[in-house]
């Protein structure tokens, strides 16, 4: 069991979790700065203001990094700091730029390899109130390659490129449920806006769209010289059917997978939409123009896989109802047999099944033909963390344990399934701001203690985590 000598393992954070300084350096207003000021929408009323404080403290985190034997890291990268309204013909704000120039210099001198996402959900607010965002067809595409073409421009050092994360959240959480930013929903309670039976099929394509511009640009423009990169991180659970000796739920099993990740992989590897998503979305799913499609198809150098987490999946009525996104189906944490997934996390939807890990990898090797594949996340939350204080918050053996199963399991579906993995991330370096959830969920191996100035604690598990690698990666 084991994984290739040059195999990359490092973290991942995204700007608007960490980042904080949001009114700094000319960094303009983003949806989640918005979507955070409405009453109601984060679980504990708080923001991504100052979160980590990561933008200041850029050097502080490089070298917990290097303490913790890491040898790559992914953050993404603030549009609005780079282009500050977000758009083609906006102005471009050099402070931001420099920062992260600066921040991949250091990584690269310490030996860290970057790993860099261009759009971590955070969308320039001024795109969302200028055209709709990610709803607009034509403009967005074209603002997030030239966004694209600027950072490539500025940044040659970095070889790894990731165009979205997840755009299954962008596009389900943030237009159908309306739990993410920009909060659109058909539900009347919580918006006064939003399609939930069409938007979020327009936002995944266009998402999708514009992907292959930033692609394309690199490929032809920087590729040549820089000779790096570039994939999409899509995320996804591993299912099992509810009751096995059911076909409907062996299919229904299978479709889950194929409504959350095959959605954007297989017009990514194949040219279209997965068959099971034509029949029951019918006409909501636009249809690729040619332009369009040769854009998208074919444009990834890798995959980037996040992954948390498996589901027991029986099969629907047949008569879905028109914001179903699942794919007519359900989820449960039990089996018919009574068989369970795993413990109960701090996140309803997260419950450790390592061996789902490798059954994930294994079903994305066989239909996608064994493509480059990095984990871009993995990583869990614990129950009832955030209510300990030290010392105990620091015992994580619950996070160590799952990395250390996960980790085992990818090593097997290396060495004995054949799987190409090349690098693992782990979500996430330090606790921080968790989305609707605020700061009452913590995914970090490292405690971040926001009532006394940001200060950071390794937990456990940070201190574990070479020890897990440097026994599955072969020596040199």
């Amino acid at each position: 069991m084991s994984l290739p000598a040059d195999f990359l393992w490092g973290f991942a954070t995204a700007a608007y979790q960490v980042e904080g300084a949001t009114e700094q350096d000319g960094r303009g207003p983003t949806i989640w700065d918005s979507f955070c000021a409405i009453p109601g929408k984060i679980a504990d009323g708080t923001d991504g203001s100052v979160a980590c404080d990561s933008y200041n403290r850029t050097a502080e985190d490089i070298a917990l990094l290097k303490r913790l034997g890491a040898t790559c890291y992914r953050f993404s990268l603030s549009w609005s700091r780079i282009v500050p309204l977000g758009g083609r013909n906006d102005p471009v704000n050099q402070a931001g730029i420099d920062h992260y120039v600066k921040f991949v210099d250091d990584l690269l001198e310490a030996g860290i390899v970057p790993f860099i996402t261009l759009l971590h959900w955070d969308v320039p607010d001024e795109l969302d109130k200028r055209y709709g965002g990610l709803l607009n067809r034509e403009e967005f595409p074209l603002d997030f390659e030239s966004y694209a073409r600027v950072v490539f421009k500025s940044i040659p050092k970095c070889k790894n490129w990731i165009t979205f994360n997840e755009p299954w959240c962008s596009s389900i959480l943030g237009y159908s449920t309306g739990f993410f930013a920009p909060g659109h929903t058909s539900n009347r309670a919580k918006s006064a806006i939003g399609d939930s039976s069409r938007e979020p099929w327009i936002v995944g394509h266009n998402l999708l769209v514009a992907h292959g511009r930033a692609v394309k640009v690199y490929r032809e423009e920087f590729k040549p010289t820089d000779k790096g990169q570039i994939g999409i991180t899509l995320n996804g659970d591993y299912t099992y059917p509810w009751d096995p000796e059911d076909p409907a739920d062996v299919e229904a099993a299978n479709r889950k997978i194929e409504f959350a990740i095959s959605w954007f992989a297989d017009p990514i590897y194949f040219g279209k939409y997965p068959d099971s998503m034509l029949k029951q979305l019918g006409d909501r799913l636009p249809v690729f123009t040619p332009e369009e499609l040769a854009l998208v198809q074919g444009s990834n150098d890798f995959y980037g896989m996040n992954h948390y987490t498996a589901d027991y999946v029986k099969h629907g009525d047949g008569n879905p109802a028109p914001e179903d996104f699942l794919g007519d189906l359900t989820t449960h944490a039990y089996s018919k047999s009574g068989e369970c997934i795993g413990a109960e996390t701090q996140s309803f939807w997260l419950r450790p099944n390592p061996q789902g890990f490798r059954g994930l990898l294994n079903w994305l090797s066989k239909r996608y033909n064994y493509p480059p594949i990095y984990v871009t996340e993995n990583g869990t939350s614990i129950k009832g963390e955030n209510d300990l204080q030290e010392p105990e918050i620091l015992e994580d053996v619950f996070r160590y344990e799952y990395f250390r199963d996960y980790v085992n399991a990818m090593a097997k579906a290396v060495s004995e399934d054949g799987c190409n993995i090349r690098g693992y991330m782990a979500w996430s370096l330090m606790d921080n701001f968790e989305w609707a959830e605020g700061y009452e969920t913590r995914f970090g191996v490292t405690y971040v203690n926001y009532a006394d100035g940001q200060q950071r604690k390794e937990k456990y598990s940070a201190r574990k985590m070479k020890e897990i690698f440097d026994a599955v990666i072969e020596k040199d």
